[in-house]
Formats: structure tokens, C-alpha cells, sequence
């Protein structure tokens, strides 16, 4: 929070609005009101742009259900309505939806006013006083848009301070300087947005960006240093093309590497990301900045060696400072210390040579292309540490075909002691032809396999298609001495047949002790008493 108007720049978030225009969003009037009471009353950002005039019926009706909103909130000054060079229309559009603040598009290039329009700069000066003084009748307040300011003060710097010296005689709020084609570098925006606090010092100027070359947060950084007493942004940079600058970004940059601060709560970034992604469908990369999944997550191990030891990978991007937590992700780069840091937050203490089992069985998946998360850490150690000791029986390879046309069929190769079988099956599904190959396989051994009684699956929260799968499955009725096995794995099949190769190992060995005995004694004892075990 700034101590002082000197320290202090504003946010004005045009999310619902400049947003809007990404491919393929569009609103409901319900989503905007969600995101707009998110952005003014939990993120707190200064203002919001949540509509353009015209439009449609239901752009209409989206603009009044946030302006009753904030009328009864005491918050109808921060919302902004996006407005044309139209005579009266779009002030009466906005006073039809309870909008008391008008955005004026105007053309900030020369060449954009001559070309597009087909005007004279007097001639659009006149028309742009026009909506202006109307706009004063009926209680309107107005702020100016300079579309392509950019090119324009570039440009022709004479047509810029044509517009702005009109514009400030008209006593508009304030007067906002895009950069629409996001052309500028930060070094051009310390000359231009520069020149223009140096000619119009009392003018109240704020900088809209847009990110075509990546630049966005760092265009905003370098116009606040150069007097921008406001910026423009978007909720997860949504716009046209690269889309605008980044509200997390931005303000992010502003605490960490400017003297300026700014009302935004920090701390709600992350949620608000997350609704907008929901709403549009659009997602967040994985690497952005400050809401991306994987930007807290420590995958090396040296790095989680280092957070232990004193956090030596940490930085003023403190993952708690945004309501997130660091995570270490634990795959084939893994170490001991990434392992401890998600046991310590399941509340868990291994054995050293527990610990080295599922370091190991961490580290095999990781070759696999897996990476391992805190939630599917419970189905390894239950996995690696519900396993038996020896495995006698193995299933060296498998292969399962399934398709749409086609009658599932599987082969299946068992290594048991000395001996190597293959055979082949088909099935009423994939699983089902891999059982009834393995049956023929085993068959030759002696290995007399239980009744499947039931097979369960679980994936951990959050939906990923990536998830671990823990598949669990019963064997024989509990009457017979039934048990169960379980397998993890990337891939359903996969952990299927782990569970049932543990299956093999419990009754392999239990038939092995019963031939011995029955040789030794010629007692005739049940196996599956047996197998009263679980893996």
C-alpha cells in the first residue's frame, strides 16, 4: 500500500472488456459480474473496463448488472464503459445501463485519423468536443482513448499535441496513451510517454499496452518511471493477438522494481486467474509468471537440497506472498531432499531403505516421462512398500490391442523359476483378453490362479489425464482366504497388470511350499488357505 500519492499508480483492469476480444470468448452477463466483484472488491484493483457500447442486447445486459451492482457497493465510479465518436449514442447507452463513466475512443495517429476516418484532424477534434460536452450534460465523466498513440507521437508528434491540449481545455479525467500494435520497446517508452509528461506535466496520463513482442510488463514498468500516474491490464494478458499486459505481471514488477505501489491484493492473483480460466476456457501456460502451475514447483534436486539447507532457490517471488505453496516435483531428476520435502507435508517418516525404494520407484517413472506429484505420492509408497519381498513370477511382456472394429486380443509372455511361456487370447475387453492369455501361459506351470472378485480404480484430485492410477484388485472370495493386490502406474492397463503379477507371486510360492510338503508327508493341504496375504 503506497504511504503517498507520489508512490501510488493505479490498475485499471479491461479484463471484460479489451479481454474480451481474444478469439473466441464471450461472457455471460453472470461471468462478468463474478469477475468484475473479483477484480474491484477481493483483487482490488483501482478500476475496471467492462464493456463496449452498441454492441449487443447482451453486452447491455451484462454492463447493467454490474452497475446495479456497484451502485449498491459505492463502486459505480471505478466502472468504465468503452465508447465511440457518435454524437449522443453512446452516452445514452451508458446512461441506459447506470454507467456514469465513459471511455472515448479517439484516434491517436494522423494516419489513422485520415485514413480510417477520412477526416481532418479538426474535423474529428470537433466531433470527438461533441460527445464530450454531451457527455457533461448527463453527468457522464470521460476519459480519452489515443488509439495508436504510439505511431502517432512517433510519428507526428504536432497531431498528439493537437489532440491533447483540446482534450485538456475539455477538462477530461484523464487521458490514456495506447500502445495498440504493441510496437515499443521500454527504451521507447521512456522517450515518448517522457515527452508527453514533460509538455503536460499536470495531465493525468496512463499507459495501455499490448504484449506482440513480449514486452508488455516491462512497456508498463518503463512508463510509470516516466510518469504514468495509471496502467492497463488483463486478467492472465487476454487480448487481441499476444494479448494485453498481465495484471499479475505488472504488479508484481511495480512492488519488486519501482519505488511505486499499488492497492492490488497480491495474495488473490492466483484465485482470479484460475475463475477467468474457467470462464473463457483459455489456458494459463504452465510457466507463466506468477499463476502458472509448475512456477513454484522445484523439479532438480539440488534445488530442493539447497531450499533445505537454507532456502537457497528462493526469491522475492515468495509463492506464499500470492496464495500459492512451493511444491517439488519429484521424477528422474529427483534427490533424497525432494522426496523429503512431500513426505514432511504428508506427515510421513520412512525407513532409509523404505526411502530408497520409492526414490528408486520415483526415479523409474521419471525415465518414463512421468513426473510424480505430492497427490500421487500416497499410491507409490502403498505401491513400493506393499510389494513382495522376491518375485518369482514375471510378466516379462505384454501387448493389448483394442480398437473400435475390432475383438480385443492380447499376448502375454510369463517367465516363472526356468520356465518361459507366451500365448495369446482374445477377450470381451483388454484386460479381459490379457486374464485369459495369462490363464493359458501360467497354465503349463502349475500356477493355479484365483477368481478375480473385484477390481477397483482410483486417480488422485484433479483430473489430470497424466495422473498416476492406482488400480486395485481382490482375489478369491473372503471365505477361500481371498486378498488383494495393487498397482500404480501412468497408464490403467499398466497398474492392472502389476496387481495381477503380485497376484501370481502370493500363490506361485504358496503352491511351491504345498508340492513340498505334500511330497515330504503325502498330506493333501488346501492352498488357499494359503494366500490369506495382501500386497
Amino acid at each position: 500500500m503506497a504511504k503517498n500519492s507520489e508512490q501510488f499508480v493505479s490498475i485499471m483492469d479491461t479484463t471484460l472488456r479489451d479481454g474480451e476480444q481474444t478469439p473466441d470468448i464471450s461472457y455471460t452477463p453472470a461471468e462478468k459480474l463474478q469477475i468484475a466483484r473479483m477484480l474491484l472488491a477481493e483483487v482490488a484493483v483501482d478500476r475496471i473496463e467492462v464493456a463496449s457500447t452498441r454492441v449487443s442486447q447482451g453486452e447491455a445486459d451484462a454492463a447493467k448488472l454490474i452497475t446495479d451492482w456497484a451502485r449498491k457497493a459505492d463502486r459505480l465510479e471505478q466502472i468504465e464503459i468503452l465508447g465511440f465518436c457518435d454524437g449522443k449514442k453512446s452516452v445514452d447507452w451508458i446512461t441506459q445501463v447506470g454507467g456514469t463513466v465513459l471511455n472515448l475512443l479517439t484516434k491517436g495517429s494522423e494516419h489513422h485519423c485520415r485514413t480510417q476516418l477520412r477526416a481532418t484532424p479538426e474535423a474529428h477534434l470537433q466531433k470527438i468536443e461533441e460527445v464530450i460536452r454531451y457527455a457533461r450534460h448527463k453527468k457522464v465523466k470521460v476519459n480519452v482513448y489515443l488509439e495508436d498513440w504510439s505511431n502517432g507521437v512517433r510519428q507526428n508528434f504536432d497531431y498528439v499535441a493537437l489532440l491533447v491540449r483540446a482534450l485538456l481545455r475539455l477538462e477530461v479525467e484523464r487521458i490514456y496513451l495506447p500502445d495498440t500494435l504493441g510496437v515499443f520497446a521500454p527504451n521507447d517508452i521512456a522517450k515518448y510517454f517522457g515527452a508527453m509528461v514533460t509538455a503536460w506535466p499536470l495531465a493525468h496520463f496512463e499507459y495501455h499496452g499490448h504484449n506482440d513482442y513480449g514486452l508488455a510488463t516491462a512497456n508498463c514498468l518503463s512508463a510509470v518511471q516516466a510518469g504514468a500516474k495509471g496502467v492497463h491490464t488483463s486478467v492472465n494478458g487476454l487480448g487481441e493477438r499476444a494479448g494485453n499486459s498481465r495484471l499479475a505481471e505488472v504488479v508484481a514488477a511495480l512492488h519488486d522494481h519501482s519505488k511505486f505501489r499499488t492497492r492490488v491484493d497480491e495474495s488473490r492473483l492466483t484465485a482470479l486467474s484460475r475463475v477467468v480460466e474457467t470462464f473463457t476456457g483459455k489456458s494459463v501456460a504452465l510457466n507463466a509468471p506468477i499463476v502458472g502451475r509448475d512456477v513454484f514447483t522445484q523439479t532438480a534436486g539440488v534445488h530442493a537440497d539447497g531450499d533445505a539447507k537454507g532456502d537457497l532457490y528462493a526469491s522475492r517471488l515468495a509463492p506464499d506472498r500470492f496464495g500459492r505453496k512451493r511444491r517439488y516435483a519429484l521424477g528422474k531428476l529427483s534427490g533424497k531432499a525432494s522426496l523429503d520435502h512431500n513426505l514432511e507435508n504428508l506427515g510421513i517418516t520412512l525407513a532409509a531403505e523404505d526411502h530408497e525404494k520409492v526414490l528408486r520407484r520415483i526415479i523409474e517413472l521419471g525415465d518414463r516421462k512421468h513426473t510424480v506429484v505430492l497427490e500421487d505420492l500416497p499410491m507409490i509408497l502403498a505401491d513400493v512398500l506393499d510389494a513382495p519381498g522376491r518375485s518369482v513370477v514375471r510378466v516379462e511382456s505384454y501387448r493389448v490391442c483394442v480398437g473400435s472394429d475390432e475383438t480385443p486380443m492380447a499376448e502375454v509372455t510369463v517367465r516363472y523359476a526356468d520356465q518361459l511361456q507366451t500365448a495369446s487370447s482374445v477377450g470381451d475387453g483388454g484386460y479381459d483378453a490379457f486374464m485369459r492369455a495369462l490363464r493359458k501361459a501360467v497354465q503349463p506351470m502349475g500356477i493355479e490362479m484365483p477368481q478375480l472378485t473385484d477390481f477397483r480404480v482410483r486417480i488422485p484430485p484433479g483430473g489430470r489425464t497424466e495422473s498416476l492410477v492406482e488400480t486395485r484388485i481382490s482375489w478369491g472370495s473372503e471365505e477361500e482366504g481371498g486378498f488383494s493386490t495393487l498397482g500404480v502406474d501412468s497408464d490403467q492397463l499398466a497398474a492392472a497388470v502389476t496387481a495381477t503379477e503380485k497376484m501370481l507371486n502370493i500363490v506361485a510360492p504358496s503352491r511351491i511350499t504345498q508340492n513340498t510338503k505334500s511330497a515330504k508327508t503325502s498330506k493333501t493341504t488346501s492352498p488357499k488357505k494359503t494366500r490369506r496375504r495382501s500386497a
